[in-house]
Formats: structure tokens, C-alpha cells, sequence
């Protein structure tokens, strides 16, 4: 089914993004995480797609064997930095073919170690020309991203807005956020695009923080801030797993709680391929 009548059943929707595993044995190990979130009834899926497309054919397997082994919808990230509209055009069909309905269409970053000198071999440099030519020549549920603090290449918030407002225009049903640790830049966010005459809804990205590390190395790459009373009491912390753990959990359902409360349509949890934090968020979010 596609992301966008899910939407219109008026209820907020709960959904995963995973990457797909480097090794058999995360392969096996994820299957088996994906597997055991179905208790929880998730409205999809995602399953990212390396930079530069590195792990383009892993994706497409990903997502189809989620819908077709799992039962579970699935949405295949699709970013369009170094491919041809060809490539793209042979994904596409075979995720169509495969009854896969849903893309989150990126333009994606750069691979890091990608010689400069070398132009990419690429037909669209704009995430927007992707959803396009996706609309022009496919059936697909189109996602895109939206950034609450704004896009690391954005000059300001005003600029970050208008590109926004050009992937709405160019076909996008909707929009997940870019995580954020602070309500307010997703709720600035609404009332930007509300004002620029954006009406697509827009699924606030939530990752709760387990470890301090490796939100430090994400957040860097992102753009994303965190908070200093925030960073201040993991700090006191970082030693102690558990506790980062529990304090991660903690956070992460009281800003769900809050974005629930006030109407979004939806939480997307950035899992990091492990489900423990996820699961015991939405459990308490929704009763179970």
C-alpha cells in the first residue's frame, strides 16, 4: 500500500529505517530484528542507500524481501548522485515489478573518497529533477526529505524553504525529517512551509541517543544540534551504557509524546540497525 493512504487513515504512523548490513551474519541478524518488530505493527520501512549509491543492489533486495518475506510495506531510499537516468530507470522498474510502491527519492551524498577530478556520471544533480522524472514515468508513492535546522549546503533557513517548496512542487507526497533533538525546529519547520504554501505532511525523524559517540559522529555529518542541557546530562553519564541507554530512551519518548500530542502525522525512528531503544519507545508510546 502506499505511504500517502496510509496517511489519510488520520492515525499517526509508526515506521523503521534500517541499512542494510555489510556481512551474512547482520544480514541474518537483522532479518530476524525486522522480523520481531512486526508485533508492533510499523506502517513501513525503510532501508537506506549508500553514498554514491554503494549499496544500491542491496537495497532493492532489502526492500523487497521485507514486503514479500515479512509482510511488512516497504520504502526504498533512491538517491540519484552518481547514476544515470538509465540506472535509475532499471531500479525503479524492478522495485515496480516487485510490488515495491514507495520511494524516498534523495539527491544523496558523495562517496568520501570519490576523486574530485573525476566528474560523477550522473543525469540529475537535484533531488527534485529525480522526483520529476520519477512522477513523469512511474506509480510510486514519492517521499523527500525535509531538514528542521536546515540543509548543511542551505545559506539560511529562507533558501532551505525554497528547495523544500521545489520538491513539493515537482511531485512529492510527502516528507521525514532529518533528526532533531529539539521540537522547535520541527514545528519552525511546519510553520515555514505552511507559510511558503507547502501542504504535504511532513513525518518528524526521531534517533534515540544510545551512544554518546557515535551520536557525536552522526550529528557532525548531519547538521543536527544537540541541545546543551541535553548534552550536558549525558556527558555526566558517558561511562555508564545503561544509563546512556535508559536517559536515551527517556528523551526520545518524551519528544515523540510531545509531537504526538500537538497533530504530527507520524514518528520515523532512525534505528541504527538495533531495535532494543525503538522498541521500548513506541511499546510505551502506544500502551503495549
Amino acid at each position: 500500500m502506499k505511504i500517502l493512504q496510509l496517511l489519510d487513515n488520520k492515525r499517526p504512523l509508526f515506521s523503521f529505517e534500517f541499512f542494510p548490513p555489510k556481512t551474512h551474519e547482520g544480514e541474518i541478524n537483522l532479518f530476524k530484528t525486522i522480523a520481531n518488530l512486526r508485533e508492533l505493527e510499523p506502517a513501513f520501512v525503510s532501508v537506506t542507500y549508500g553514498a554514491g549509491g554503494g549499496t544500491r543492489e542491496k537495497t532493492v533486495g532489502w526492500v523487497i524481501r521485507i514486503k514479500q518475506e515479512l509482510g511488512i510495506e516497504a520504502m526504498a531510499h533512491l538517491t540519484c548522485v552518481n547514476s544515470t537516468a538509465g540506472e535509475i530507470a532499471g531500479i525503479l522498474t524492478k522495485l515496480q515489478e516487485n510490488g515495491i510502491e514507495n520511494i524516498l527519492a534523495l539527491r544523496g551524498d558523495k562517496p568520501q573518497n570519490e576523486e574530485l577530478s573525476a566528474p560523477p556520471q550522473q543525469s540529475f544533480n537535484h533531488a527534485n529533477e529525480l522526483i520529476q522524472f520519477i512522477r513523469k514515468n512511474y506509480d510510486f508513492c514519492i517521499g523527500a526529505a525535509a531538514f528542521p535546522e536546515g540543509h548543511r549546503e542551505s545559506r539560511s533557513l529562507e533558501e532551505d524553504t525554497h528547495f523544500l517548496k521545489k520538491k513539493a512542487d515537482a511531485g512529492t507526497d510527502f516528507f521525514i525529517t532529518q533528526l532533531f533533538f529539539d521540537n522547535r525546529f520541527y514545528f519552525d519547520l511546519i510553520e515555514r512551509a505552511n507559510k511558503t504554501g507547502i501542504n504535504k505532511p511532513i513525518i518528524p525523524g526521531i534517533m534515540p541517543i544510545t551512544n554518546i559517540e557515535q551520536i557525536e559522529r552522526f550529528t557532525s555529518l548531519c547538521g543536527a544540534a544537540i541541545p546543551e542541557g541535553m548534552r550536558r546530562k549525558f556527558e555526566t553519564i558517558k561511562n555508564n551504557p545503561d544509563a546512556v541507554m535508559e536517559l536515551g530512551i527517556h528523551y526520545a519518548t518524551d519528544q515523540c509524546r510531545e509531537l504526538l500530542e500537538r497533530g504530527v502525522p507520524g514518528i520515523h525512528f532512525y534505528t541504527l540497525n538495533r531495535s532494543p531503544a525503538t522498541v521500548a519507545i513506541l511499546k510505551d508510546l502506544i500502551g503495549k
